[in-house]
């Protein structure tokens, strides 16, 4: 009697899963697999396949290129949706309590380029005063305070010279104050280059107005998503209105804009907690999506304030 014959089937799923291993393991160009004497390497865009070399990969880029873009998007949306620990403030380096996303509340001093709460400073120079001297200190690193512009400058001009990234900003600031506006980009291209999210924010408003720069909206949409990535809740604002005007021009779901909006409310901006309000009514953010991001709103702006910096604002002690 002949043998029973086992017959395997793979469903489809086993067959994709197959497929991608093998992507993994093997050059998607030739099908060459990686063994000690060769390494394969990713595609610098997406993670899906892997390349013997630039030959295979080049002549591979045809078949692979839709799929490519497709994951490339895939990726950068889960790093642009992904929601920051805090804003682009950090804490104050005092009080390590959450700085205010309201820039009355803080202060940059040129000396040390450290963002201080008014809480810090007020009480810094009301210990001064109490103490009689006739100098204020920075409240961080004990440097003499400068009352002139030149002064500052000066201060500013050495933290650039170092490569600090907030030098490198307000430097930049200072030329574009002057019109000096291809220097200024040149400081703030820097600065964004070390993570200070403001700078890429005020980069995609060049590029956005062609100031300074060859317009160019693809460059500036990708600062503003270099900002929201860094925790600027006002850049993650202005996607989410982006997003909206793109919904109501072809018709798409507002999904996006509401994704912005809740990250940015989440930390702290009052802006963006008032667009979900708006939105909330037609539908377009659930119950529990707004429910969380009112408490959690609530959450962070609670967490800036101390008895230190109520008797400031009471003091009607502002930096500006």
């Amino acid at each position: 009697m002949a043998g029973n014959i086992i017959v395997i089937k793979m469903s489809a799923d086993n067959a994709d899963s197959e497929k991608d291993m093998m992507m993994m393991f093997c050059c998607a160009g030739c099908g060459t697999p990686e063994v000690d004497d060769i390494k394969l390497k990713q595609c610098a865009a997406c993670d899906l396949v892997r390349y013997c070399s630039d030959t295979c990969q080049k002549d591979h880029r045809l078949q692979h290129k839709n799929e490519c873009k497709k994951r490339a998007a895939e990726l950068r949306d889960e790093i642009l949706f992904k929601q920051p620990e805090s804003s682009h403030l950090g804490d104050c380096p005092i009080c390590c309590l959450p700085l205010p996303l309201d820039p009355r509340n803080f202060l940059m001093n040129p000396c040390c380029t450290k963002t201080i709460c008014i809480g810090c400073n007020f009480a810094n120079q009301k210990r001064e005063f109490q103490a009689g001297k006739k100098e204020n200190l920075c409240p961080f690193c004990r440097t003499p305070l400068t009352t002139t512009d030149e002064g500052s400058e000066l201060h500013l001009k050495k933290r650039a010279e170092a490569n600090d990234p907030i030098g490198l900003f307000k430097m930049g600031d200072i030329c574009c104050h002057r019109g000096e506006h291809e220097r200024s980009i040149e400081y703030f291209t820097r600065a964004a280059g070390l993570g200070v999210a403001i700078s890429h924010c005020v980069l995609a408003n060049a590029y956005q107005n062609g100031q300074g720069v060859e317009r160019d909206e693809k460059r500036a949409i990708n600062h503003w998503e270099e900002a929201a990535i860094g925790g600027h809740p006002g850049a993650r604002f202005n996607l989410g209105a982006i997003e909206e005007h793109n919904r109501r021009a072809d018709g798409s779901q507002a999904d996006r804009a509401v994704r912005h909006y809740i990250i940015a409310a989440n930390l702290g901006h009052d802006g963006s907690l008032e667009q979900l309000k708006k939105l909330y009514p037609l539908g377009l953010v659930s119950k529990e999506d707004f429910a969380a991001t009112l408490r959690a709103h609530k959450n962070v702006v609670d967490e800036t304030k101390s008895k230190q910096r109520e008797e400031a604002e009471a003091a009607n002690f502002y930096s500006i």
